[in-house]
């Protein structure tokens, strides 16, 4: 299969094209953010002007698009709300309308802050309550990459993982401060399900394969605190648990609102997959697996310069 991937200047996106390039040819999409590997082809293109959908489309020929490209820095959606509906809900819809007509199959990612986590155990079927401007706009993009291709892969996420700047994962955050004796704070009642972005990819993957259709939340199939997965990452890699201060997520000081208990369910992708996603603890444990092999040094060996602003 040939996979057009954008976005892979993102967590996400690098992990998926990596994952992917080993079984397929991967095309990855930067916008400011030149990158340099053996392992896929780049294209730097601005996917926002128009006819630059199209264009890219018809140079490609992709079989699978997966579209990881958002701005999904909860602050600056804040700031910047008009680029956040440009990036999260116009843009995706543009792409979703243009690879429904040309014959690809799409899988668009979405997030687990669609709902506003005053319940948690979320199923596809529950009603989504935004509470920030980035879940607005990933919600509305829900629905507009829906209208425009309805055979589209629709996936809720959440995911930790190897960046190519070390700065893009909580998991990263923990690590790379613990390791230099950084004090940190870590969020005792935000809850939720990350999965280890390799892994995903691999389950993306299976979703096309499969040929399934429609929403589906790709998380693990357990749950953690902040706080605790801190201290996990601090055990895993023999780090100090004393130098992480639990907090309340009230008492930050965030501008953009958090949903508090983003615990979601996994049912309907277990069923229809046939497979259980990995544990937190089994995607941790392969997180530490990829930095013994080298992994992160291998990401930023990748950068030419810059930082991606579209992600």
């Amino acid at each position: 299969m040939k996979i057009l991937v954008t976005g892979v200047s993102g967590l996400l996106g690098i992990n998926v094209a990596i994952e992917a390039a080993q079984h397929h040819d991967v095309v990855g999409i930067v916008n400011n953010h030149p990158l340099r590997t053996q392992a896929f082809s780049v294209k730097q293109v601005d996917l926002r002007p128009p006819g630059a959908i199209e264009r890219l489309l018809d140079s490609v020929q992709p079989d699978w698009v997966i579209h990881c490209a958002a701005l999904a820095n909860l602050e600056a959606c804040e700031k910047e709300p008009q680029l956040a509906r440009e990036l999260n809900i116009d843009l995706p819809q543009k792409l979703a309308s243009h690879v429904a007509r040309g014959g690809a199959r799409l899988l668009h990612v979405s997030t687990d802050a669609v709902f506003d986590g005053y319940t948690g155990n979320y199923a596809e079927e529950d009603t989504p309550n935004p509470l920030s401007v980035y879940a607005q706009t990933k919600l509305a993009g829900e629905r507009a990459v829906q209208d425009a291709n309805p055979d589209a892969v629709i996936a809720r996420v959440n995911l930790f993982g190897w960046s190519l700047s070390g700065r893009r994962s909580l998991a990263e955050f923990f690590f790379y401060n613990l390791q230099v004796g950084n004090p940190v704070k870590g969020f005792t009642d935000v809850f939720f399900c990350p999965l280890l972005a390799n892994d995903m990819a691999n389950l993306f993957l299976k979703i096309l394969a499969r040929g399934l259709k429609g929403l589906y939340h790709v998380f693990s199939s357990d749950s953690i605190s902040k706080y605790t997965f801190g201290l996990t990452i601090a055990n895993t890699f023999a780090l100090n648990t004393e130098l992480i201060a639990p907090i309340s997520v009230s008492a930050a000081g965030l501008r953009a609102a958090r949903s508090p208990n983003l615990t979601m369910c996994v049912d309907k992708l277990i069923h229809d997959l046939g497979e259980t996603p990995p544990t937190i603890s089994t995607g941790l444990d392969r997180f530490y697996a990829l930095y013994q092999q080298g992994y992160p040094q291998m990401l930023s060996k990748l950068c030419i310069s810059g930082e991606e602003t579209i992600r």
